[in-house]
């Protein structure tokens, strides 16, 4: 038995630091990453949305729907998404870092149609994600919190 545990202990540590290297190699510091949103009224998980960045400026699309009943298409957006699959489908645009804040974004609710100003800010050392939609100003607007996934 000792003979075996010798053999196979190097192949189950490089096993195990393999497997933790995308948790080492993750920046925790941007907002880039895949994040689980929720449902305003049940709390429930409503979708996986992954978020890029290119040039300094962040989108977000749609990578998996989590909720049942979640519509498969955007039937209520008066844009070009209108009937197109919600799954894959951009709704975060335009944001920019600006010191703690990613501000200047735009968000889509595939629920409503509505395109709303967003605001973010990283919360609980980059696991948690603050996300204000609003119209005119952020004081008329709500707060939801996205966890990172990964």
């Amino acid at each position: 038995m000792k003979k075996f545990l010798i053999r196979i202990l190097p192949g189950l540590l490089l096993v195990s630091l393999f497997g933790l290297q995308p948790l080492l190699a993750q920046d925790l510091s941007t907002i880039t990453g895949v994040w689980k949103t929720f449902d305003d009224d049940t709390k429930q998980p409503a979708a996986l949305v992954e978020i890029t960045a290119k040039d300094g400026i962040y989108s977000g699309v749609i990578k998996k729907l989590l909720d049942p009943s979640a519509l498969p298409t955007c039937e209520k957006c008066t844009d070009s998404r209108k009937d197109k699959p919600v799954l894959g489908m951009e709704i975060l645009s335009g944001l920019r870092k600006s010191g703690e804040s990613y501000i200047d974004g735009r968000i889509l609710d595939p629920d409503d149609g509505e395109i709303y100003r967003t605001e973010m800010k990283l919360k609980d050392q980059g696991s948690k994600l603050d996300v204000r939609a609003y119209i005119g100003i952020p004081l008329l607007g709500r707060t939801q919190t996205w966890l990172r996934e990964r």
